[in-house]
């Protein structure tokens, strides 16, 4: 017998499909045998029950709430730190918004002293052969994750100016910092370029 010819398939010429066979195991196991038929879904401005309860937990049905008697206001603290105007959320200046993260530092470094027992804070970028005991704020030296090189401690404005220092966090056995983090630390600065730290002294509920 001679030999078939194969007929050559090109783009122009498509080789035609073999038809499935009906009991091929591939159309009998396949997704669309077990999904159930989906209807198409509406479109968005055509869809219906809008602004319906969908569930509901407990009786909140036709509750009514009444107040007695007169209801007066007053705010603590000193009359000039009190919103005495409207004010747009999040259009704050930025020398306002330093201010106010200094002054945080400030308070949570005065917990830290009563809490820890400590007796003041230093600079943290001037030279120091003795351990010393410094406030700040964690930072992170890019734009990358925090790992344990590239850890800074941006220093308080009363002691520091807000420098920043790099730290060595090696002589630590264990810790757990993020950026912004007010923590206040123990170490030496031997160099005034980098901080071994020593000690770590965290804001504690």
């Amino acid at each position: 017998q001679g030999s078939q010819k194969r007929s050559s398939s090109t783009p122009e010429t498509p080789r035609p499909k073999r038809a499935s066979s009906s009991r091929s195991s591939f159309g009998l196991f396949s997704p669309g045998s077990f999904s159930p038929s989906v209807t198409p879904s509406q479109k968005y401005s055509s869809r219906g029950g809008r602004g319906e309860v969908v569930a509901a937990f407990g009786s909140v049905q036709g509750l009514a709430w009444s107040g007695r008697g007169g209801c007066a206001l007053r705010t603590f603290g000193c009359p000039e730190q009190s919103l005495s105007k409207p004010y747009k959320f999040m259009f704050q200046k930025a020398l306002d918004v330093r201010e106010v993260l200094a002054e945080r530092v400030e308070e949570l470094g005065e917990v830290l002293r009563r809490h820890h027992g400590l007796d003041g804070f230093s600079s943290a970028v001037l030279p120091a052969q003795e351990p010393v005991t410094v406030l700040g704020q964690i930072s992170c030296d890019g734009n990358g994750k925090l790992n344990p090189k590239s850890v800074l401690l941006v220093g308080d404005r009363e002691h520091s100016g807000g420098a920043q220092v790099p730290l060595d966090l090696s002589e630590l056995p264990e810790y757990s910092l993020f950026p912004g983090q007010v923590v206040a630390l123990e170490g030496t600065n031997s160099t005034g370029r980098r901080m071994v730290v020593t000690k770590l002294y965290e804001v504690t509920p």
